[in-house]
């Protein structure tokens, strides 16, 4: 039997990164010297560079290499200097494309810190609110442009610091991070602010109907006659609150739970159209392309190098441990 040849189920689903796989010979900090904030450098390839997710937020610097990025449902290519923040549970991988012999001694430069005690500090400390804003953005991945050298300093100072020294120099870097201007969002579309409480329920509303009922055929038209606006007005509160036209914001949802079938079923693509609301696969497939920059076909082929090395080496041993047992 080949060595290559794929002889394992498919593991559609990410790796929970738990407290105890976090040893210090991978390059972790020691968890009696860390508190709110961890800081890691690690090479590639590594058992780190798995397509996996944690309950923390990752500051995340590639200083080395060039490949592909996997951040939720978003693909795409990475260079020295990318920077993304990932939030909470967001799965995520980096697979270098350019390995030399040997590999890289440091190719990321990573922080990782907790929600729930900026939150609570947020609400006795005014001046954390400012942070509020960027850490909602960042459940959807955030990359940023143009900081390669101020993230680099910033990384090595925070690492080099220790107890309060070590929270101004982290808050420092998150409050430049907070106001910088040249960013984009990776992964599902993004809730913007809207003008009172009464409309943030009113919007909520519409965006769980339309996630929850992903299928349902829903126009704008009936949702403004349900809240009582013109069609007009209806449109021009859709897109402050969400950034997108009515009609573009529910192909993003679709699009975005056809590629989450796509990465974690073995559906065919057809039947993905029609679960997800397209009543044409042609539809499907031009809607998918537009938003995606790829085929729903040529999306699942890409996917599966989002598991790393790791897994190929996996497969290839047991299939070395099959054929000498044959």
């Amino acid at each position: 039997m080949p060595a290559r040849h794929r002889i394992l189920p498919r593991h559609l689903h990410p790796e929970l990164e738990q407290d105890f796989s976090r040893s210090p010979s991978l390059g972790y900090e020691p968890p009696e010297e860390t508190g709110l904030i961890r800081c890691l450098a690690h090479g590639f390839p590594t058992p780190l560079a798995r397509w996996h997710y944690h309950d923390e937020y990752e500051l995340h610097l590639i200083v080395a290499s060039s490949g592909k990025a996997f951040v939720g449902d978003y693909i795409g290519s990475f260079q020295p200097g990318h920077l993304v923040l990932t939030g909470p549970r967001l799965p995520h991988n980096w697979i270098s494309l350019d390995l030399p012999e040997g590999g890289y001694a440091e190719r990321d430069l990573v922080i990782q810190f907790a929600h729930q005690p900026i939150a609570q500090a947020a609400s006795h400390i005014r001046e954390l609110e400012e942070l509020l804003p960027l850490l909602a953005r960042a459940r959807n991945g955030i990359e940023f442009f143009g900081m390669s050298e101020r993230a680099t300093a910033h990384w090595h100072s925070i690492k080099a610091s220790h107890g309060l020294a070590r929270l101004g120099a982290f808050c420092e870097f998150l409050s430049e991070l907070s106001q910088w201007p040249d960013y984009r969002l990776l992964s599902q579309a993004q809730l913007q602010s809207v003008d009172d409480d009464t409309q943030l329920d009113q919007i909520d509303a519409i965006l769980k109907r339309i996630t929850d009922n992903i299928a349902q055929e829903l126009s704008a038209a009936q949702l403004a006659t349900e809240l009582g606006m013109t069609e007009s007005r209806f449109s021009r509160f859709f897109r402050r609150a969400t950034g997108n036209t009515f009609t573009d914001f529910v192909n993003q949802v679709r699009i975005n739970r056809a590629c989450q079938l796509l990465m974690e079923s073995e559906r065919l693509i057809t039947h993905i159209c029609y679960e997800v609301g397209f009543n044409n696969v042609a539809n499907f497939n031009r809607r998918f392309l537009n938003i995606k920059g790829m085929t729903p076909s040529e999306f699942r082929r890409r996917v599966d190098s989002r598991f790393g090395m790791a897994r190929t080496f996996s497969e290839e041993k047991v299939s070395e441990m099959r054929t000498s047992r044959a």
